[in-house]
């Protein structure tokens, strides 16, 4: 029999969100792979899973495991990922593994189940029709300074990881980079006994986390730049008379300026005719 690589999502806190398909998937693994064998060891307590083989696949791990599980799926074994919350390879290992077992001709699945990004998304109250998941962010450095500044060009909503530690820092940079006023969700502790969400500006957000002391898992949910105002009559005018002022025609002037600032030839073509 074909061996297999399924990537099963975990509870982010609440462990009544293990799903029976989620342990079914770990009953009849072979191998487990995982961050932590005494968190795993627990999460087969509750199932009431006997404990199979457990591999650790951490962030120090993970390209050894990849390889060491590639060949356990070649073999025909049936090998389940996990990690210690959420879906494997969101911002945790697993992606490597996959890469490793694809490119061993090995088949993957998935079982889906909880994942913070997307629970703190559509807690949210900002828009989910287009977003980005963003992580974490660079500690430090023009890296983090760069991803940033990549924020403000940014219209989806923006999902993004911080710790704690970070939390004020990270919100601050955000505030410069984006305004104080761009509204943000931040969403705590999902599913567990002190879960909270809060949600305001950026400004008020800074302010909150420079008082209280933060504590537990963050993720961040930002809301993209707006659409730009479109241009008034009065700026419209203004860019039609520099270019007849070049030399232009009417007729390129006009294509000009529509091109320039994403209005209707028609409309600016006929406003140098009333001029």
């Amino acid at each position: 029999m074909a061996g297999r690589l399924v990537l099963v999502a975990t509870p982010i806190g609440n462990l009544g969100d293990l799903s029976p398909r989620a342990v079914e998937a770990l009953s009849e693994a072979d191998v487990v792979a995982c961050e932590d064998t005494r968190r795993t060891g627990k999460l087969l307590a509750h199932a009431g899973v006997s404990a199979p083989r457990l591999l650790v696949v951490n962030e120090h791990t993970e390209v050894a495991g990849a390889a060491e599980i590639a060949g356990l799926v070649a073999g025909g074994n049936t090998v389940v990922l996990v990690t210690d919350a959420g879906t494997p390879a969101v911002s945790d290992p697993g992606a490597k593994v996959v890469k490793a077992v694809l490119g061993a001709g090995g088949d993957v699945e998935a079982v889906p189940g909880p994942s913070a990004a997307l629970s703190a998304l559509v807690v949210s109250g900002l828009p989910t029709g287009r977003f980005c998941f963003e992580g974490f962010l660079p500690k430090k450095g023009r890296h983090r300074s760069d991803r940033i500044e990549e924020f403000s060009q940014e219209a989806r909503t923006m999902v993004l990881f911080e710790a704690p530690h970070r939390l004020a820092r990270t919100l601050g940079d955000l505030a410069s980079a984006l305004g104080d006023d761009r509204a943000v969700a931040i969403v705590r502790e999902q599913t567990k006994l002190h879960e909270e969400i809060w949600r305001g500006t950026l400004a008020d957000a800074v302010a909150t986390a420079e008082s209280t002391e933060p504590r537990g898992e963050y993720v961040l949910v930002v809301a993209g730049c707006p659409d730009p105002a479109p241009p008034s009559e009065s700026q419209i005018r203004t860019a039609l008379n520099e270019r007849l002022a070049d030399g232009l025609s009417r007729r390129d002037a006009a294509a000009a300026v529509a091109a320039d600032l994403g209005v209707s030839r028609r409309a600016v073509y006929q406003m140098s005719l009333a001029d």
